[in-house]
């Protein structure tokens, strides 16, 4: 594919460019309402005397009717003499004349002929009386305007046609083709994924000198799978190939081959692999590949015709791949469980790239990437924010950065602090700060539960420790108790799952100690925690009743309906000794809880007392009030 910028295709820009063809469909309905006027004007003729049906019959009788002219509805004729003379001067000058119109009663007047050849009227009949040249324009005008109509729309097509679009074009790619030259982002831009970075990078010198590795019968694979959570730098690792490739770049969002017309997915993949051909060696990047690459045949009703059509375009076309043809196949994908297997055997996405969450060393590499062109203060460390920041991805990391050069610019700061992230850190964790009047009694509560929460992840050996707690509304949550880990953990023990349990639910049994009953605060803490102990009991076989069963429990299943397609793995008295054993492990988890919150009444109430009185306490803070009353019961 050729395109304005190459050598050999360059244009000038003064040079003429084509006509708009709406100029032609102007001047074609300007034509049709010129002859459209002329058919309705009069041609300067004297207007006809307007007769009622019984004046008209009358003139009949008094022989002052000289010719009639009949029509469908209507009756034209001429005066005699007499008869000119008698209507004329009940007129004014302007419709004298000797001609009439008078209109035809809806019934047929068997007596009007009769009449007529009585009193030797002559008689014509027309079916519309008139002139040659109207009746002329009358037949033509019709197809006039059509021909207008059908010039504008032709206009209009082959406009957007030479644009890049229009109704002609459906079957054409709309994969966009990038360059080099005019790309901002590159490897450099890309932080905390050196792995990936080096599997690109092999893969572009491939397509750069590809002699080097034939020569030791090495092949290019045909396609790099890139697999992450949201967030994590996919697309923006595939304009970064674009930036560094000295090869064609085509992009393309899967979800652009699928419209309402059966067979236009299909016709869109070959138009764009038939381009990458024309230019290999080149890359073709297929983004949320998911859209169209899921497992065929899969549902509660079936699959998807069109869908499944564009996908076995895709299989059949990289199938195709001859030898010397330096094309590659570069797609990314949030939800590779749900792609078909026919696009992961060897031969089409040979190598799959895996983008997790970045540790602490990428997270202070990303950072700084985001931060190149953010004035920060001395005050700002950002290997100290990458260690706060546990779980963030990438896109997160810049979301950060930006929310917190929006604070200092709302602030009206030269530089941004550390502060500002801090509230940035805040906003994207804690949610925005709402205002929610609350009663003395609901804040109280609100107090309680959140101090409940901070208490058991005090002092629980295993529990993550405290950032901060807050009872100002935030988000949804009417109080917020912040955990923060210490470092990146991938794998965790029975132990912790069961202290970050007893953390959940210390808010509910902080409000059964105070109050004597619970409230509706405590709606998602018990969600989680019942999630949380069902896949320990159900899928990490951290239970001894059950045993080390790995069970599709608690599993979100991508497809309605997949899972009544399977047999169950487990009888129901299984699922019945399941039940009740996660019923039996939550209530021993509260016991627990409750038990060790009235053991540390004291700090619970000191705690709940200085939130209530600051309504936000630091780490640090929290840490002083629990010293203290920890020293007083001591002594």
């Amino acid at each position: 594919m050729t395109t304005p910028n190459e050598p050999g295709n360059h244009k000038p820009s003064n040079e003429p460019q084509p006509a708009i063809p709406n100029q032609y469909s102007f001047l074609w309905l300007s034509a049709a309402i010129f002859l459209m006027v002329l058919w309705l004007q009069d041609g300067g003729q004297p207007r006809l005397h307007e007769l009622a049906y019984s004046e008209f019959k009358t003139a009949v009788v008094n022989n002052e009717v000289a010719d009639v002219t009949l029509m469908e509805e209507s009756i034209i004729g001429t005066f005699t003499d007499s008869g000119a003379a008698s209507f004329s001067s009940d007129t004014s000058p302007q419709e004298s004349g000797t001609g009439f119109h008078t209109i035809r009663p809806p019934m047929e007047d068997p007596s009007l002929l009769p009449l007529l050849e009585e009193n030797e009227v002559t008689i014509r009949a027309t079916p519309s009386g008139l002139p040659w040249w109207q009746e002329m324009i009358r037949g033509f005008l019709p197809w006039i305007l059509l021909l207008a109509l059908m010039f504008w729309f032709w206009g209009v097509a082959q406009k957007r046609m030479t644009q890049g679009g229009g109704p002609f074009d459906y079957g054409k790619s709309k994969a966009r083709r990038a360059r080099k030259e005019t790309s901002t982002t590159t490897l450099d831009d890309v932080a905390g994924i050196e792995s990936a970075k080096r599997e690109i990078s092999e893969i572009i010198d491939f397509l750069k000198a590809p002699e080097k590795y034939r020569a030791l019968g090495a092949e290019m694979p045909k396609g790099v799978l890139l697999v992450g959570p949201p967030g994590t730098g996919k697309t923006l690792l595939a304009r970064a190939i674009a930036g560094e490739a000295e090869v064609p770049f085509f992009s393309i969002s899967a979800s652009e081959f699928i419209e309402m017309f059966v067979g236009v997915g299909a016709a869109r993949v070959r138009d764009m692999f038939l381009n990458a051909r024309k230019e290999a060696p080149a890359l073709i990047f297929i983004d949320e590949l998911d859209a169209i690459g899921r497992s065929r045949g899969t549902g509660l009703g079936g699959g998807h015709d069109e869908r499944e059509q564009t996908l076995n375009q895709i299989l059949t076309e990289m199938d195709g791949f001859e030898p010397h043809e330096n094309i590659l196949v570069l797609a990314a994908t949030n939800r590779p469980d749900v792609l078909d297997s026919a696009l992961l055997r060897p031969g089409r996405f040979d190598r799959k790239i895996t983008l997790d969450r970045p540790h602490k060393e990428a997270r202070a590499a990303i950072l700084q990437v985001h931060a190149r062109k953010v004035p920060l203060a001395d005050d700002v460390d950002l290997d100290q924010l990458a260690a706060r920041t546990i779980g963030f991805s990438g896109a997160d990391l810049k979301n950060l950065v930006n929310e917190a050069a929006l604070t200092a610019a709302r602030e009206n700061l030269h530089e941004v602090t550390a502060h500002c992230f801090e509230l940035a850190r805040d906003r994207i964790i804690l949610g925005e700060e709402r205002d929610a009047h609350l009663s003395k009694e609901e804040r109280e509560a609100v107090a309680y539960h959140e101090c409940g929460h901070a208490i058991m992840a005090y002092y629980l050996p295993k529990a993550d420790p405290l950032t901060k707690i807050t009872i100002i509304p935030h988000g949804l949550a009417m109080g917020v108790t912040e955990q923060t880990p210490k470092d990146d953990q991938y794998n965790y023990t029975e132990s912790y799952l069961k202290d970050r349990i007893k953390v959940m639910l210390g808010g509910r049994s902080a409000e059964k100690l105070i109050y004597g009953e619970v409230s509706t605060g405590a709606q998602n803490d018990l969600k989680e925690a019942t999630t949380l102990i069902r896949r320990m009991i159900g899928q990490w076989g951290m239970s001894e009743k059950i045993g080390p069963l790995g069970l599709s429990i608690g599993e979100e299943h991508v497809f309605l309906g997949r899972e009544m397609g399977l047999p169950r793995e487990f009888s129901e008295k299984m699922a019945e000794l399941i039940d009740t054993e996660i019923q039996s492990q939550l209530l021993a988890l509260e016991k627990s809880t409750l038990d060790f919150l009235k053991e540390h009444h004291r700090q619970l109430e000191a705690l709940a007392q200085a939130v209530l009185k600051k309504e936000t306490l630091s780490a640090e803070e929290i840490d002083e009030i629990l010293r203290k009353e920890d020293a007083r019961k001591i002594a």
